[in-house]
């Protein structure tokens, strides 16, 4: 349905048409009256057969209506194309970051936990394999700056570590940034209750000393450690909920839901690949809502620039 201005715009064109036969005032009459039933036109007086305000050119009242046909067909090319593009832009793509493949492919020797992704992935087989050491040589950061960290734990962030770097399916969450190892990242991906629930269940007795492992480290030894002043304690003083630590220690990649694995509505840290990476499916449902919200607000110009044409017009 056309917004209502774009209908407004149309119908005060309207009055400077040609008088037409008086079977068809009364069809469009009646079409009038039933766009204002469905909410179309907005209320107010609407007369019952346009007023001509100068003298119209020969065959004006023939040509209108296929005016109207081109300019109704106009908008909903461009609405077509822009809802295309949108999903194009946000689905199957790598983020622009330091060790992110320029566009996701296949990669058989991905390792480990990395695995589930290797058939199409944003990472390749070395990133893989830095991803599981205890401090890597891709950003020099150790999960380990207040002694050893329980390998159950240990285990969430690898694979937290393998959905930032090789999965496609995150473009619906993509945010410009301006840091010298990244251009984007992702913000408030909405993670499955399940991986939330586990990896602070897994990590509640294991130690660290921030609450946002995002900045504010130590990195004089050319390794993260812990800010002075700060103290070594158990995951569960810093992140009390598990809310808490899936949305605060990485400044807010994830938000935290009540939506389940195989929901379609939440991405999945963890999945069987054998059946299929789930995440496919929850990043188009994500992408064609951004896409509507995107009709709604960014081609507002497009859609004015059309109904100028008719008002002014220009499709003569």
């Amino acid at each position: 349905m056309l917004p209502h201005w774009i209908l407004m715009l149309i119908w005060k064109n309207q009055q400077s048409w040609t008088l037409p036969p008086p079977d068809q005032v009364q069809r469009e009459g009646e079409a009038t009256k039933h766009l204002f039933q469905l909410g179309a036109i907005p209320p107010g007086p609407v007369p019952s057969s346009p007023v001509p305000s100068e003298p119209s050119k020969p065959g004006a009242d023939k040509a209108m209506p296929w005016k109207l046909t081109a300019l109704l067909l106009f908008l909903a090319g461009v609405a077509s194309v822009c809802r295309a593009r949108a999903r194009t832009d946000l689905l199957n793509v790598c983020m622009d970051a330091k060790h992110h493949k320029v566009e996701p492919g296949p990669e058989d020797e991905l390792h480990d936990q990395c695995v589930p992704w290797k058939k199409n992935a944003c990472c390749s087989a070395r990133v893989s394999h830095e991803l599981h050491r205890d401090k890597s040589s891709l950003y020099n950061f150790s999960w380990e700056h207040c002694g050893r960290m329980e390998p159950a734990c240990k285990r969430h962030f690898i694979q937290n570590n393998c959905l930032y770097e090789c999965s496609p399916n995150l473009g619906p969450w993509f945010q410009e940034v301006n840091q010298k190892w990244r251009k984007e990242r992702f913000l408030n991906v909405p993670l499955c209750k399940e991986d939330c629930l586990d990896w602070w269940e897994d990590c509640r007795t294991s130690y660290t000393c921030k609450s946002s492992w995002h900045k504010g480290w130590n990195w004089s030894s050319g390794s993260n450690q812990c800010p002075t002043g700060t103290t070594c304690d158990t995951f569960e003083s810093f992140f009390p909920t598990p809310a808490a630590l899936c949305e605060g220690i990485w400044n807010h990649d994830y938000k935290f839901t009540n939506y389940s694995r195989g929901s379609g509505r939440c991405i999945q840290m963890w999945f069987d690949s054998a059946e299929g990476n789930p995440n496919e499916e929850v990043a188009r449902f994500y992408a064609l809502a951004l896409s509507a919200g995107a009709m709604s607000l960014g081609t507002g110009p497009l859609l004015l620039s059309a109904a100028l044409m008719l008002t002014l017009g220009l499709l003569d």
